[in-house]
């Protein structure tokens, strides 16, 4: 099964009250089109790390292993990927080029475990370009970060 998944994260402040929004849609063998959304508000975080977060929302939620495409305005979600940078930190011990420790290890390590056993293309898309999906996405992010269901994120490596 073909799933589209389409995340955004969203920080007032960096480090601020954050959120993410994800977008679930795939198509059933009768040809009907199912939609999920998903999103949450943090107290103190940062945009990537929601970036992070709503990729990793979207990938856990899938029930068996789907080919996906997961789409997102962030280029530090899809370089990473595209332009294997992941592979390159791991065989670096999580360092980036120059030593430096990889920041959002623990976000990245459950990122990796959530695509296992799927086959997962991440596709740059612009923001706030018109994108149906990234909109609402956007809007899903902003709305949890400004809402009052905040919870913690402990903001750890």
């Amino acid at each position: 099964m073909l799933v589209n998944i389409y995340t955004d994260g969203a920080a007032r402040g960096n480090p601020g009250p954050g959120g993410y929004g994800t977008i679930l849609e795939y198509v059933d063998s009768t040809g009907k089109l199912h939609t999920r959304e998903y999103s949450q508000g943090y107290r103190l975080t940062t945009n990537n790390r929601m970036e992070l977060l709503a990729a990793i929302v979207g990938l856990e939620a899938l029930t068996k292993p789907c080919s996906v495409i997961l789409h997102s305005d962030s280029k530090y979600l899809t370089d990473a990927f595209n332009q294997h940078w992941v592979e390159g930190w791991i065989r670096r011990g999580w360092k980036r080029a120059g030593n430096e420790p990889v920041k959002n290890i623990t976000l990245w390590k459950r990122l990796l475990a959530a695509k296992e056993g799927h086959d997962v293309r991440f596709v740059w898309v612009k923001g706030h370009a018109g994108h149906p999906q990234n909109e609402k996405c956007d809007a899903l992010a902003t709305q949890a970060a400004d809402g009052t269901n905040l919870i913690e994120d402990d903001l750890g490596e």
